[in-house]
This record gives C-alpha cells, structure tokens and sequence, in this order.
C-alpha cells in the first residue's frame, strides 16, 4: 500500500497531462478543415486549374483582380476599385498595396515581398504564353493589350466590347503569380505553389493528402476587423471511392461533403430531398441552385430525318414531366428545366419553354407521320450509364406519345467524342458555367461557334439568334443585355435543337458545428470564412 501511495502524485501528473494532450488535440482539431476528394488533383498552378478538385484548392491559394460572393456580385480582391471606359473596351484597376505572396525563401532575407502591377503583367503573360500551353489562356481572347501604368494601377484594352470580362478575371486562371518561382531553374511550381491567398501550401502527396495551413499574412479582415482566415489548416484526402468518402464523414472523420452520389443519395436524404431524420441532430445540409443545365441534344445538320423535324423536337419537349422526373429520380435535387436552357441564379433567365403536355405532343407526333409517311420514326438516344435511369423513363414517356426512341449506353469519353464529331444525333449532355453570366449558355447556339471547334454540338444556325448574340455584346447596360439574353433563350425555345431537362441544385453536408461555409450557383469552395 505504502508503495502505490508513493506513485500517486506521478499518476495523478500523468493523468493530467494526458487530459491536457485531450483538450489541445480537440482545440486542434476545430482548427483543421477535413474533406475527402474523389478525384485527382492535376496541379496547383492555377493557369491550370481547370477541373473542380484543382480549382477547389487554388481558392484557398490565390487571389486575381476581383472574385465573387455567394449571390455571383463581383467585388474587389487584389483591385480594391475599377473603372470601365464608355465604349466598354478599357478596363483600369486600383491596386492594394497591402498583399503578400506567401512566404519563400525564393523572395530572399525578407521571406516574401508586396504584390505589384508589373506582377500582373507577368501573370497574364504566362498565361498566354504558347510553351506554357496554359489551357486558361482562352479568358484573354478579346484582350488586345494590358500594362501597368504604375506599381498600383493596371489596365486592360479589349479588341470590342465584352461585358462579362469581369467575370471571366473572377476564374482562378487569372490569379497572380510570383515571376521569382519560374526564374528559379528546376523549381516546380505545378507541386510547391507560392501565392497570396487565405492559405498557403504545406504538403501534398499526390492522391494521398495534401495539406494547406494558415496564411499569416492574409490581407482580408471581417466584419470586426479580425484577420482571415479563421482555421489553421485545410486537410484534403483522395479516396476515390464515394461510399468510402460519405461513410468517413459520418463517422465524424471528414467535416464535409459535397454532392449526392447514388450509393448514398436514399441514404442521407428522404423521397421528398429532405435530410434523413437520422443525421438531423449531427448533420447540416445546404443547397441553393447550381450552374449546371442537363438537356438533350439534336444534331441538326446530321442524317437522322426525324430529329431535324421541329415537330418531333418539340413533342419530345412537351411530351414528358420534368418535375416528376427530378421527384422520383433525383430525391428533388433539382428544378425541372421549363424555362429555357439559361438556368436559375443567372440574370436573363425566365424564357419561355416547355411545360408537359401529352396530347399538343401526340397532335405534333400525329401530324408529321401524317404529312411525311414516316410512321414509326427511327430515334435514337445516346447517353452515359449514370443517367440511364433518366434515359429509361424519358424512354416510358415518349412511347405513351406514339415515339419510339432507342438508349444507346456509351463509356462518357465516347459519348464526348461523337457529340463533337457528329456521329451522335441525339444526345444527353451537361452544361456547367464556367463564368457567371448568360452568355455562357448562348454559346451553345451562336453558328460561328459549332463543333468541334466550338461549343455548339447541335449545330443550330439562325440569324435572328445571331444578330441578337452579337447585339448582346455591345450592350453596356445590364438590364438591356439580359432582355437580349431572354429573347434568344425564347428564340431556341420556339426552335427546340436542345430538350432542357433540368436545372441542377449543389447540395452539401456539413458536421452541425461547422459555420460560415455558405453556397453559391458556381459550387465554388471558399474557405476563408469557415468556422468549426
């Protein structure tokens, strides 16, 4: 006895020092950020980051001349102001002289140094660079020149008018970069990133972690004037398996989750798109809309008869439910796409489209076989297996209007493929915004821009749409622009080369103690205001 009396103050030590070691890895650990990646990174330059994991990543790293809030409006970064010339071709920024590349023994003794004009100038530069063969380079295309007039003040000539220049300088592609890490021979910049951003590069082991901990130099301050970022480190793993990734998370190992995947969708939502009652006492969900319209295709200029019949497009518009499509395929994670292909969240959105109407689609189906012979039309519909369900009950529908249409099932680089090359004549594609404005979804339809050099698969040709596209792009008033949006969304309506399914939601899932994570219609993930 006297002997354990002789341990108890060591005992009593050890047990305190391992409740302290407790309390400080729970403090650490709501300073840490977690979430599982399912896909590769492919580099952490952002004049490359051009898929969603990278792009994710490079938010947290860098900053550009403006960026964007939840709600898509435009605010200053690194340009704390702007000005836009009356024939909307000249763009000057107003820099502020208080932003710091991330720490590097690259910058010398002082470890790093003040974000200059000249640094834009270079950053641009390399984006249009031909050896570099940056896959951003294509938001210069209506640039005409750029310089910086002082160490604060840069300014960009566009060859015409381009009113969604701004946004297309909220992309991660025309971030700044220090010219200092690709003088260096041999640096990799690809794998040891230096920018300016909330966070700063730590570790990354390819498809295995990558870490980024706290810029101390971060030049943004809230609302109280506290420094951003709030969290101390972001930890991103890369199992690639879904299920894995969503069953991590509810064991409480990974802080967030974005996206339904079908191995969990029934899992974490009920019929109606609601959170499971399950996970409400430990699980938040988010959703607002997302910048993603699913339609089907026609190729017009192809060989398939019926397809290029606008009275068989349009019953195949009319003939099925959207909205009960979105409730029993996809848990309501979406809206049914019933006014044009613009979806909602984009200014110039509200076209008149196509509402279900079994028999205006038997009427149409009725009158082309009459007027053509053609009784039982050969249709054809290309997809991938993930939307097979989609293409089956499409399939169910269509039949009940007098339509036979085949699902021909394609491996999804295929099916990319013929889309381009033409060898598809109907077909489901995705269409996601990679700037927030309307003109994105124009694109599709505009005739100088068909495939496979451009965007329009369907290769849809009017010169109403045409001269309104190109009216739209010397419209400096908003209001004005987005009338000329609506009216061609309502022109590809009438005409139908496109059958707009619907209008995607972003949904996340956070642990309940995670704040300040927010939603926008880009999926963008910002970290810079989260709290746990």
């Amino acid at each position: 006895m006297r002997q354990i009396f002789k341990y108890l103050p060591f005992i009593a030590f050890l047990l305190l020092f391992a409740a302290c070691a407790k309390n400080n890895s729970e403090t650490n650990d709501k300073l840490v950020f977690r979430y599982n990646e399912n896909a590769a990174v492919n580099s952490l330059d952002p004049a490359f980051a051009k898929i969603r994991p990278s792009i994710w990543v490079c938010n947290q790293l860098y900053n550009g001349f403006v960026q964007l809030d939840d709600s898509l409006n435009i605010k200053p970064d690194i340009a704390k102001s702007w000005t836009i010339s009356p024939d909307g071709k000249t763009y000057t920024f107003l820099l502020r002289n208080d932003v710091r590349f991330h720490k590097s023994s690259l910058f010398g003794a002082d470890s790093t140094r003040t974000v200059t004009a000249a640094d834009f100038t270079y950053s641009l530069n390399r984006l249009l660079d031909e050896k570099v063969a940056a896959p951003g380079r294509w938001i210069l295309q209506n640039v005409e020149g750029f310089k910086a007039v002082n160490d604060s003040v840069f300014q960009i000539q566009l060859t015409k008018t381009f009113p969604a220049f701004l946004g297309l300088l909220t992309m991660k592609y025309a971030s700044v970069v220090p010219h200092e890490a690709f003088d260096k021979p041999g640096y990799d910049f690809r794998s040891a990133p230096i920018g300016t951003g909330p966070f700063q590069f730590k570790i990354w082991e390819e498809n295995v972690k990558l870490v980024l901990r706290k810029n101390p130099l971060y030049y943004e301050r809230d609302e109280k004037g506290v420094q951003l970022p709030y969290l101390e480190a972001v930890a991103i793993t890369f199992l690639p398996d879904k299920q894995s990734g969503f069953l991590q998370f509810v064991q409480g190992k990974l802080d967030f989750v974005s996206g339904l995947d079908p191995s969990y969708k029934d899992e974490i939502l009920t019929p109606k798109g609601e959170l499971a009652p399950k996970y409400r006492n430990s699980v938040k969900m988010i959703t607002g809309p997302y910048l993603n319209t699913e339609y089907m295709g026609f190729r017009l200029d192809g060989a398939d008869k019926a397809v290029k019949d606008k009275r068989i497009r349009q019953a195949l518009n009319y003939g099925f439910d959207r909205n009960k499509m979105i409730l029993f395929l996809r848990n309501n994670m979406g809206t049914g796409a019933t006014k044009g292909i613009i979806p909602n969240g984009l200014a110039g959105s509200g076209a008149k489209g196509y509402t279900f109407d079994a028999a205006k689609a038997r009427e149409l189906v009725a009158e082309y076989k009459k007027q053509t012979g053609d009784s039982n039309p050969k249709i054809q519909m290309s997809t991938t297996a993930s939307y097979l369900d989609i293409a089956e009950y499409l399939q169910r529908e269509w039949q009940k209007i007098g339509l036979n249409v085949e699902v021909d099932v394609n491996p999804p680089t295929t099916l990319t493929q013929s889309i381009s090359t033409g060898k598809s004549a109907f077909f489901k594609a995705t269409w996601i915004a990679d700037y927030p404005d309307a003109e994105n979804y124009l694109s599709l339809f505009y005739s100088k821009n068909f495939s496979p050099g451009g965007p329009n698969y369907t290769h849809f040709k009017n010169a109403e749409f045409d001269k309104l596209y190109e009216q739209a792009f010397l419209e400096t008033d908003d209001k004005k622009r987005q009338e000329l949006y609506k009216k061609m969304d309502e022109l590809v309506m009438q005409e139908a080369p496109v059958i707009p399914l619907f209008y995607d939601k972003a949904a996340r899932f956070t642990r309940n103690g995670v704040t300040g994570l927010g939603i926008n219609p880009l999926n963008s993930l910002i970290l810079k205001r989260v709290k746990k």
